[in-house]
This record gives C-alpha cells, sequence and structure tokens, in this order.
C-alpha cells in the first residue's frame, strides 16, 4: 500500500510541475528557446537599458516591468517631451511598433534606434521583455 501512495504523490507532483511549468509559459506567451533568443536579442539593449529597478540610471529607462506599464511611466527618468506626452500603455502591440522603428510611434523620441526589422527577433525580444517583472 504504501508503494501505491508514494507512486500516487510522485504522480500528483509531477502532473502540478507541468501545470506550473505551463502557466509560467503562457503567462509570458513563450517557451525557452524563445526567451532565450530574447535574452541574447536585449543584450543589444543593454549599453542603454537596466533590467532591474534601483540600479544605476542608463541612458535609456529600466525595462523590468515595461509590458502593461504606461509609456513614459518610469518615476524620475527624463523622458523627451513628446513621449511623455503620449497616453498608451505598453503592450505587445506597441512594443512590437516600437521596436519596429521608434519614431514611426513618437516621432518626436530622443531613442537613438533604428529598430529591429526581423518580426521573430522582435516577438523573442518581446517575450524576455515581459519575463521580466
Amino acid at each position: 500500500m504504501q508503494k501505491k501512495s508514494t507512486r500516487a504523490l510522485l504522480w500528483t507532483a509531477l502532473v502540478c510541475a507541468q501545470i506550473v511549468a505551463g502557466a509560467a509559459q503562457a503567462q509570458t506567451g513563450a517557451d525557452a528557446a524563445t526567451l532565450a533568443k530574447g535574452k541574447r536579442l536585449f543584450m543589444l539593449c543593454m549599453a542603454c537599458h537596466a533590467t532591474a529597478d534601483g540600479g544605476p540610471a542608463k541612458i535609456g529607462p529600466a525595462l523590468n516591468g515595461v509590458v502593461g506599464r504606461p509609456a513614459g511611466g518610469v518615476p524620475g527618468f527624463n523622458y523627451s517631451a513628446d513621449l511623455k506626452s503620449q497616453t498608451f500603455v505598453w503592450d505587445e502591440a506597441q512594443l512590437n511598433a516600437w521596436l519596429l522603428k521608434p519614431t514611426a510611434v513618437v516621432p518626436g523620441t530622443t531613442m537613438a534606434y533604428a529598430g529591429m526589422p526581423d518580426a521573430a527577433d522582435r516577438k523573442a525580444l518581446i517575450a524576455f521583455l515581459g519575463s521580466l517583472k
């Protein structure tokens, strides 16, 4: 009887672990390979952006928690007047447009970035940004 109980507990633990892993994946909407690709692509952003609150200021605002944040929403960061005047919230569609060509989203932005033309790269980077809390 003890073996059956142990097996049942192990089976239950395995199923729970799969559910939690699936929920985490669904929350970011990406698999591990996509997140890894996004993390690699983020290296292009690291010269200007940090991923943690309270770290030293960089040229751009910290990007942890960017998904769901209002544009120009990091307190104390010196955004351009044009970006400060925006009323949108950073979601996947808005980030996709921004990463494609920032000046098409906010013509007066001071972000010196030409854009990321590859849609799969943008998707991976956005998935990675969405995983940062």
